[in-house]
């Protein structure tokens, strides 16, 4: 019988230490990545659409398929005919219009779906190899523990939108994506931990602090720009450089706005609109700033070809970035263009990439 022997070029361990991740484990890992990627922005244009409450249950394995028949049809549409979105916003709509919005919010399950497929059936082949060793299996075990916490936290953002309300719950839809972020984070760290396991030994301390701040500042705006997504901000005040010809919204300057009411039930009133899309676009000038000195920095330190490549790639992301959020929010009179808002997501998680390679350069210095 011939035994297959695994080259020493991808052999996991050697006399206990780790040598290097067989090829098929990188890929799949990497695969791993554009398939939440993809999920981040199937999910941007599921939101976009409206669609995300066109499915009214929760059936994990029975959902798989969607309706098959006339009857089926109606039946989920008579579903849907049910929820304050429909009621409120959609009354009247066609079956056509519904199968429309079925169809994206469908999508984004049936993605999710997949991804787990696309992860189980390849850990078990590489577990049974031994290719996956003790580290590795713990940082994937998180990862699916985040996963599924993103998943449940899906669903209760929908749920959100079912019962009073026409829309999702802003909060809860920016902690559904904040989680679909912290997923791809980890996935991301995990898998340079694999692709670049030692990494340049670099003592720079200034850059490091620059780089792990820039970080902080663009998850912060990560998350100012889901409550801007959640709440429509951007069909307040869809001028730029200025706010409906103020720098500072009126409604921020009053005291007696400044109450928890106004944030909770954010409906009622235009304040929190005013006051995250403010927050959102000063941070950004912020980011933009610290960035380009940070950028002038690197050009003159002695700092790796790889650091200062990744340095140049995050000034062009972030501009690109800046672009796309001014031409959202100025194309936003009435409805917000799906293109560009899914384009802008799509460069939140690059922007973070980036910003997560750079941090990955200094982890030579840790140890």
């Amino acid at each position: 019988m011939k035994t297959e022997v695994m080259p020493r070029q991808e052999k996991l361990i050697e006399n206990g230490v780790v040598q290097g991740y067989p090829r098929a484990v990188k890929m799949w890992l990497i695969i791993g990545l554009i398939m939440i990627f993809g999920q981040v922005v199937i999910g941007g244009v599921t939101r976009l659409t409206g669609s995300g409450l066109s499915i009214t249950k929760w059936e994990i394995v029975t959902g798989t398929l969607p309706p098959l028949s006339a009857e089926a049809w109606e039946e989920a549409f008579d579903l849907y005919k049910d929820t304050p979105q429909y009621r409120k916003i959609n009354a009247g709509m066609t079956m056509g219009e519904f199968k429309f919005i079925y169809f994206w919010e469908y999508f984004h399950r049936l993605w999710a779906r997949t991804m787990g497929f696309v992860f189980l059936i390849p850990f078990i082949i590489f577990w049974r190899r031994g290719w996956l060793d003790k580290v590795l299996m713990q940082r994937l075990g998180i990862v699916v523990l985040l996963a599924a916490l993103a998943a449940s936290f899906g669903w209760i953002m929908v749920a959100s939108g079912l019962i009073e309300r026409p829309w999702v719950n802003a909060y809860k839809l920016t902690l559904h994506l904040s989680i679909a972020f912290i997923v791809y984070s980890y996935l991301l760290w995990t898998t340079l931990r694999v692709l670049q396991p030692t990494p340049p030994f670099m003592v720079h301390p200034s850059l490091q602090r620059w780089t792990l701040g820039i970080t902080i500042l663009a998850s912060v705006q990560i998350v100012l720009g889901g409550i801007m997504s959640g709440t429509k901000a951007a069909l307040f005040y869809p001028t730029w450089p200025d706010m409906k010809g103020e720098c500072i919204p009126g409604l921020l300057l009053q005291a007696a706005n400044w109450n928890v009411e106004n944030f909770v039930q954010y409906d009622a009133t235009p304040f929190l609109v005013a006051c995250i899309q403010f927050l959102h676009r000063s941070v950004a000038y912020v980011l933009i700033i610290s960035a380009l000195w940070f950028f002038g920095n690197v050009l003159k330190a002695q700092i790796s070809p790889a650091f200062r490549v990744g340095s140049t790639l995050l000034i062009i992301m972030l501009g690109m970035q800046a672009l796309l959020g001014v031409l959202t929010l100025v194309y936003s009179v009435g409805v917000i263009p799906v293109a560009l808002g899914v384009l802008h997501q799509g460069g939140a998680l690059l922007l973070l990439t980036i910003a997560l390679f750079l941090n990955y350069q200094f982890a030579g210095s840790r140890r």
